[in-house]
């Protein structure tokens, strides 16, 4: 599930991102640098917290590159903290931390590392839950933010601008995204997000996946159409002044 637009990012034309280095903060299991490492000749570093989740990015990662599935990139993966990112200053073509934010106390470090390390110029991407479909969320279970590691905060649009235009950001580009989770969200926040037994939640991922894997049409059009109203997900796209 790729919530970053990097379509956009290189305005469909995949050579302007060529031999970039692109750093994805909070990589989980390596989604966004996955799709990083297709574009030609760029460096796709991915960095988290979660040894587990390093592991399998690396994993992914090998198995695109022994599948050819990249054009003649390069990759790296490293335990890190956003809040002391292990790289030099404007090292970074472009700096992607997609649903991190929200996880981390002193988003304030983590969002001047981030700077940090994006060269002047260039973009960096944050996207965080939007706030009424994770508000909903919140009022549904309490185990669904209070878990280890969970959401610490929810942003309001104007919140989070400020919190990055005041780190020397300008935003270019907006938009919401995965409108169609939102109600498995909240079916799994209403039934008990520990819960694995649920048919109605069960179905829905099904559901889900079955369009991650085919992409039907109509569920893309949904998808679209309801972006606006229930994206789950606030896209920002930003560039680094000086």
């Amino acid at each position: 599930m790729i919530t970053v637009d990097l379509n956009r990012l290189c305005k469909f034309d995949p050579n302007r991102l060529a031999g970039c280095r692109i750093l994805d903060i909070g990589c989980g299991t390596g989604r966004h640098t996955c799709a990083a490492f297709r574009f030609p000749k760029v460096v796709a570093m991915g960095i988290d917290i979660n040894f587990d989740d390093v592991v399998e990015t690396k994993k992914r990662l090998n198995t695109h590159k022994e599948l050819g599935d990249h054009r003649g990139g390069e990759y790296g993966v490293s335990v890190a903290d956003i809040c002391a990112i292990p790289f030099k200053d404007n090292f970074f073509d472009l700096v992607i931390c997609s649903e991190v934010l929200e996880h981390i106390q002193d988003h304030k470090t983590a969002v001047s590392e981030a700077v940090r390390v994006l060269k002047p110029g260039k973009t960096l991407a944050v996207s965080v839950p939007r706030y009424l479909p994770e508000r909903i969320c919140w009022a549904l279970s309490d185990n669904y933010h209070t878990v280890r590691n969970g959401h610490v905060r929810i942003y309001k649009k104007k919140a989070l601008v400020d919190l990055l235009e005041s780190a020397g950001l300008t935003r270019w580009g907006f938009h919401f995204a995965h409108s169609l989770h939102v109600p498995y969200w909240w079916l799994k926040c209403l039934f008990g997000p520990e819960r694995e037994d649920c048919r109605p939640v069960n179905a829905y991922h099904r559901l889900l996946v079955w369009d991650m894997m085919k992409k039907p049409w109509i569920t893309q059009f949904l998808d679209k159409m309801l972006n606006p109203i229930l994206g789950k997900s606030m896209v920002l796209y930003l560039k680094k002044e000086k």
